[in-house]
């Protein structure tokens, strides 16, 4: 190293055969550590991150480095923004030849730095949606109308019908600022970073870029769509300014069933049966969500009782599994019953050995 040149290797502390990526993470660190704004009012770490940056300013481009490594000399004024760095001249990246500290302020300050102007995301709009058991369980698919705020195609979602450049950016949609005497280029606050400005409303949509636009979409309903789930349709939602429209959330309501009443993936029915099909057993046609289902009723089957069938009732949209389905059995009795009848009933009465209350009057500790 010639006498008077400064060892810039030993400032970052690294190497003179470093790779570019060592030598990024060594300013990176160092960087971090000593930047004014992390230690205000402290002159030496003011001098220190000077040091530094004017280091990386020199190793971190390839063709400084290379006059560095064969002695030569570098002059730093304070034109130009810090130490004669340009941090925003190229909109936001460092000037030709000289190294590229936007991506390094982006970390230390929590977040990349972007050249993008800002954009908005549209709304989502929420949406519900009845469905029957059977829709819900099989899947199904609806054409639904809708009506949402769509780019306007007029203006292609501007909201303006002609433009101007913007006077405070000159038309690049940046403007240099920063924290502290570091300067950095920031998106321009007139134009939102779009480099012009709008100079007459868009006679379509009076300027806010989007209208009011009906459409009939087209819904798959997948199988064992359960109530409270939400089917999201990417980009069927408002439409945002320069940016994204948002999404649209259906939400599924199930509505009540007159025969089967759906508890997570089982399902219950009560079938009503006649006193002889109870007393002698009998086989019975049963209603599940798949159509009608044969079922043993077994001789002396009590009201009440219940009965599984396996794998009948509802299904889970994740696993594919089917829950159960429970028969509880109710014994119709006839109103309307002829002496004959009656004469017959009074002989199946005497066939009860006791009371089937009996029971219930005794006294017990529950």
């Amino acid at each position: 190293m010639t006498a008077g040149v400064k060892d810039y290797y030993k400032v970052l502390g690294v190497s003179k055969d470093a790779s570019q990526d060592d030598i990024k993470k060594a300013y990176r660190k160092l960087a971090r550590k000593h930047h004014p704004d992390l230690n205000a009012g402290n002159k030496q770490a003011e001098d220190k991150f000077k040091e530094i940056s004017e280091a990386y300013d020199i190793l971190g481009d390839a063709k400084k480095r290379a006059e560095h490594d064969r002695g030569g000399q570098f002059n730093f004024d304070n034109h130009g923004g810090y130490g004669g760095f340009d941090f925003g001249g190229g909109g936001g990246r460092a000037g030709a030849g000289t190294a590229d500290f936007s991506d390094i302020f982006g970390d230390l300050f929590g977040g990349r730095y972007s050249q993008e102007p800002e954009q908005s995301r549209g709304e989502d709009l929420l949406m519900h949606l009845d469905l029957s058991l059977e829709e819900a369980f099989t899947g199904t698919t609806m054409n639904i109308p809708l009506s949402r705020a769509a780019s306007c195609s007029s203006c292609g979602g501007t909201g303006a019908e002609s433009f101007e450049t913007c006077s405070k950016c000159k038309g690049t949609g940046h403007i240099q600022g920063g924290k502290g005497f570091i300067r950095m280029a920031q998106i321009c606050p007139d134009c939102g970073g779009r480099g012009k400005k709008a100079l007459a409303s868009c006679k379509k949509c009076y300027g806010k870029g989007s209208a009011n636009h009906a459409e009939t979409i087209k819904v798959k309903i997948p199988a064992g769509a359960d109530d409270g789930s939400v089917i999201r349709l990417k980009g069927k939602g408002n439409a945002g300014r320069g940016g994204h429209s948002g999404d649209l959330l259906i939400e599924i309501s199930l509505r009540p069933h007159p025969v089967f009443k759906k508890d997570g993936k089982d399902i219950n029915v009560q079938i009503p049966v006649t006193f002889g099909e109870a007393a002698l057993g009998a086989k019975i046609e049963v209603p599940t969500l798949d159509g009608a289902s044969m079922m043993t009723l077994p001789a002396g089957t009590q009201g009440g009782r219940r009965f599984k069938l396996s794998g009948k009732g509802y299904i889970a949209t994740k696993s594919g599994q089917r829950g159960d389905q429970f028969v509880e059995i109710r014994v119709a009795v006839p109103k309307d019953i002829p002496e004959k009848a009656k004469e017959a009933i009074n002989v199946i009465e005497e066939l009860y050995k006791e009371n089937p209350r009996k029971k219930m009057g005794e006294k017990k500790s529950w």
